[in-house]
């Protein structure tokens, strides 16, 4: 077993293109090593780095959103069980990483916070998480996450599709849910993954393209530096 942690010197474990490029290196190098993804301290993550956003142009806006989605990927296609230990606050980016894993465990602190709260921001999911959303809940579900904006308690967030499991022992617990997925036949565990999964985060060009001519735009305007500015309280 292999524990990824996401830390990053902002507040809250706010994930830069740099925590998501080192992610992904981290897994790549896990090979089929069973995972648990947690956060350092007493949170997850609290979504993208804001700073980072703040400062985004063009071209740092398209590479942060490449390598969220590559590491949504890999994550989402790793061969061996994954299981997110989710010890506090997973908002936005940090939801969609902890949907990206077979199984979530949750802290039951109420004070944390569990949700995607992208739309309320005024800002776009990129096409392959919005994918992931689509596949890890059921429509119903999913509009009401993503359409309602809603930051809500763990219990909330099970209630919700969000979440697996919520328990007052969320580490024991999900490294025991880890241990016994990683008991099965690691080959055969592998197989049946990647059938289910195929195809689940294919996006077609075209719906790619768009993202990029209009939605990426919106990313990098001033109306988002500014939400981004407010929410740091700047």
């Amino acid at each position: 077993m292999r524990e990824l942690v996401i830390s990053s010197p902002a507040k809250k474990n706010a994930i830069s293109t740099t925590v998501l490029e080192s992610l992904a290196s981290s897994l790549r190098e896990a090979a089929d090593e069973p995972i648990l993804l947690t956060g350092a301290g007493n949170v997850f993550s609290a979504g993208l780095d804001l700073t980072e956003v703040a400062s985004f142009d063009l071209t740092r806006a398209r590479r942060m959103f490449v390598a969220l989605e590559s590491l949504v990927q890999v994550l989402f296609d790793h061969p061996a069980p994954t299981v997110a230990l989710v010890n506090g606050h997973a908002i936005a980016g940090g939801c969609i990483l902890a949907l990206c894993c077979d199984v979530r465990v949750a802290t039951l602190d109420p004070s944390a916070r569990i949700g995607l709260n992208e739309v309320a921001l005024g800002v776009e999911f990129p096409p392959r998480v919005m994918a992931l959303v689509r596949y890890r809940l059921s429509p119903a579900a999913a509009e009401r996450a993503v359409l309602g904006s809603q930051l809500l308690d763990p219990v909330g967030a099970r209630e919700a599709g969000l979440l697996d499991e919520v328990t007052s022992d969320a580490a024991a617990v999900a490294r025991a849910r880890l241990e016994a997925l990683a008991r099965f036949p690691r080959a055969s565990y592998a197989a049946a993954k990647a059938a289910l999964h195929r195809d689940a985060l294919a996006v077609p060009e075209a719906e790619l393209q768009r993202f990029e001519a209009e939605s990426l735009a919106r990313w990098v305007s001033e109306r988002t530096r500014s939400a981004a500015l407010r929410a740091l309280g700047r």
